[in-house]
């Protein structure tokens, strides 16, 4: 969906009947108490812990939750240390060791895989106000980055490219589950009403845990995530939020962290949130990770030049893109850009001006204003923004 971030340039939506819209929705009070009866976290009594974050810690200990991305490129681990003072920065943590062959990092002889703090953040799940987030790229045994760590590589592009200010803005499209995979609130022998009321919908048949949401939004602002929007996507439980703009590396480093976020919330809620980019097969939309890219030159007066200049760089490397663009190098990608439901076709570059059915869209306000940046609508929901952010600065600004 279109990014709608302050600073950015700038279907007719068919309303079912009320007869239809609730059609299979209307199960019975019986079925609705089924929704999560399967998930363990809702039998916890959340008031508990409070009572243990009520109680006082040391002013000078402090909470660090070290996160990092594991061997499948997709997955977030975590763990938790006390430090004896509050870090002001990244270079006031210390590297920490981890078991890498429990995270398909390294092999058991020679598994410990080293944790190195890139990014650091406020905690909104910690009581401590200087309790903090801690992200982390990963190294073996021998210094070298692990398999999985695109932000190596991306730090390198990073550093190549002098003034030319590349800005980032990624939106995250997601869905939420009940633990036995089906989507959240979804009848559970039927189907909901066909696509057309639920994008930026608002009512109780038409959106689904939007408390859920808003909670994300909160603890990003909160964490200190260059947080932009949320809204009801079109497949109902499915959602998105925006990241950005922000220059070089932070939206990538955001992204992650905010996704960290919305799954921890969601385990207090007992819900289950899969970046899966077509998690319902059929005429559902997918699940994207549009990003927008611009450079100081596109931004410029005049800046149109330098978006087509850049536009048919990507036509020249469209399937080294595809392989970036998901962590399957495109096996993802080919169950969602399947050239309708808003995607173009996996097998061919395109690019228009207000088409969503396009490898990249030029907005319509930025046709008009003659400047501003593009969207790449081909990264999958569980992309990894390192590879995808990297992979746009290597061909559009370094030529590789």
């Amino acid at each position: 969906m279109a990014f709608r971030v302050a600073g950015l340039f700038l279907k007719r939506e068919l309303v079912a009947p009320a007869a239809q819209q609730l059609r299979l929705l209307g199960t019975s009070g019986a079925a609705r108490s089924q929704f999560l009866a399967n998930s363990p976290n809702t039998a916890l009594d959340k008031s508990i812990l409070q009572r243990y974050r009520n109680l006082e810690t040391p002013a000078n200990r402090v909470q660090a939750t070290y996160l990092w991305i594991d061997g499948t490129g997709e997955n977030i681990r975590l763990k938790d240390r006390v430090l004896d003072k509050v870090p002001s920065s990244v270079e006031d943590l210390p590297d920490w060791q981890y078991d890498g062959s429990s995270t398909y990092q390294a092999h058991g002889e020679n598994s410990d895989t080293t944790l190195k703090p890139r990014a650091l953040y406020r905690d909104p799940f910690k009581p401590g106000k200087n309790d903090v987030i801690v992200l982390c790229d990963t190294y073996n045994a021998d210094g070298n980055p692990t398999a999985s760590n695109k932000r190596a590589s991306f730090q390198a592009a990073v550093d190549k490219i002098g003034s030319q200010e590349p800005w980032f803005g990624i939106e995250q499209e997601y869905t939420l589950l009940d633990v036995d995979g089906r989507p959240f609130g979804w009848p559970e022998n039927g189907f909901p009403a066909p696509q057309g009321p639920y994008y930026c919908g608002v009512g109780a048949d038409r959106v689904y845990a939007r408390d859920l949401v808003e909670a994300h939004a909160v603890a990003c602002l909160y964490a200190g995530i260059d947080f932009a929007g949320t809204n009801a996507e079109v497949m109902p439980a499915q959602w998105e939020y925006q990241v950005g703009p922000s220059n070089g590396m932070k939206a990538s480093d955001d992204l992650w962290v905010s996704r960290y976020i919305l799954q921890r919330i969601a385990e207090e809620y007992g819900v289950v949130v899969t970046f899966d980019p077509k998690p319902m097969e059929g005429q559902w939309n997918g699940a994207g990770a549009h990003t927008n890219f611009s450079t100081k030159a596109m931004r410029a007066e005049g800046g149109i030049k330098a978006i087509e200049e850049a536009i048919e760089k990507l036509s020249k490397q469209h399937e080294r893109h595809i392989k970036a663009y998901d962590p399957k190098e495109g096996k993802d990608n080919e169950r969602r850009l399947v050239g309708r439901l808003e995607t173009s076709s996996i097998d061919k570059f395109s690019w228009g001006v207000a088409n969503r059915a396009v490898s990249v869209r030029v907005p319509r306000g930025v046709a008009t204003a003659g400047k501003g940046y593009f969207e790449d609508r081909r990264p999958s929901s569980n992309c990894d923004p390192y590879a995808v952010c990297g992979a746009l600065v290597r061909t559009c600004l370094l030529n590789e």
